[in-house]
């Protein structure tokens, strides 16, 4: 697959898309910093490249797909991005802010969230309790007001039935007292989102929602995914599903051997026949 992609997008110009309505909206898009902007990142594992000068540039709230064959740097991508890896070389910056070399629970602070694909869940506690854990700034959290507890009932109460509103959204309200390990994987899947809802995050990076899910589940999904995105957030997420791109994404970004090849909307760039060729065959 690495061969027929990089031969036949190496052969022609790289298609970068423009879902900007007019030159104006860009212009005026251009006054304001990009929510996500990569700068020729590479990132190396001893010595051998598995990012090479990765440039990504997201002005504005939307549902970006990223597809690419195993080892393409999907999730390398993302693990940089949220402050898992550092880069070799090059930039990172979220809404103008730099974050190339913030530990993870600092990019976190500015607003990100993230799933994982071993979805790292409290398996041993209730659905409830493991979104009520992803809460931020709880008073808790802090000594004096852990052994003292002033205002920590109150809001604790707060964060309860903010949990439980997010439950509801994911269609998980009547799992919320059953523990998280009995709930089967793609309930599981839907608990990860709530508990990545719940951090209030505005840029969220979902690893391969839908994989390995039931379809009524995977559905369920998506629709979330399109539903999140239209609250006004970046939802980014890697999925080798082509069908769940195709349906919800706004954007998809097509990466292999570390780089990326193309972008643009799912109606061109799944078109094209070297992406069938590759994923269809």
């Amino acid at each position: 697959m690495s061969n027929v992609l990089e031969e036949r997008t190496r052969s022609e110009p790289s298609r970068e898309v423009s879902l900007e309505p007019s030159e104006s909206a860009q212009r005026r898009s251009l006054e304001k910093p990009a929510i996500l902007d990569v700068h020729d990142v590479t990132v190396a594992y001893h010595r051998k490249p598995v990012l090479w000068d990765v440039d990504l540039v997201i002005r504005e709230p939307r549902l970006i797909g990223i597809i690419g064959p195993n080892g393409a740097g999907k999730t390398t991508l993302l693990n940089l991005l949220t402050g898992f890896l550092r880069p070799d070389s090059g930039r990172c910056l979220l809404g103008g802010r730099e974050t190339t070399h913030l530990a993870p629970h600092r990019i976190a602070r500015l607003g990100v969230g993230r799933t994982f694909q071993d979805l790292r869940l409290i398996e041993q506690v209730p659905g409830l309790e493991n979104v009520m854990l992803a809460r931020p700034n709880q008073r808790g959290e802090g000594l004096m007001a852990a052994l003292l507890r002033f205002g920590v009932a109150k809001e604790e109460a707060a964060n309860r039935e903010e949990a439980m509103r997010l439950l509801r959204f994911v269609g998980l309200a009547d799992k919320a007292a059953g523990l998280a390990g009995e709930l089967s994987y793609g309930e599981q899947k839907l608990l990860t989102i709530a508990c990545c809802l719940a951090t209030e995050a505005r840029i969220l990076f979902f690893d391969e929602p839908v994989t390995g899910v039931h379809p009524e589940i995977a559905g369920q999904i998506l629709d979330l995914l399109r539903r999140i995105t239209n609250d006004g957030k970046l939802v980014v997420f890697i999925e080798h599903d082509i069908s769940a791109v195709r349906r919800v994404a706004d954007l998809v970004i097509v990466m292999d051997d570390g780089r990326v090849i193309t972008q643009g909307p799912p109606s061109e760039v799944l078109e094209r026949p070297e992406i069938l060729e590759a994923y269809v065959g």
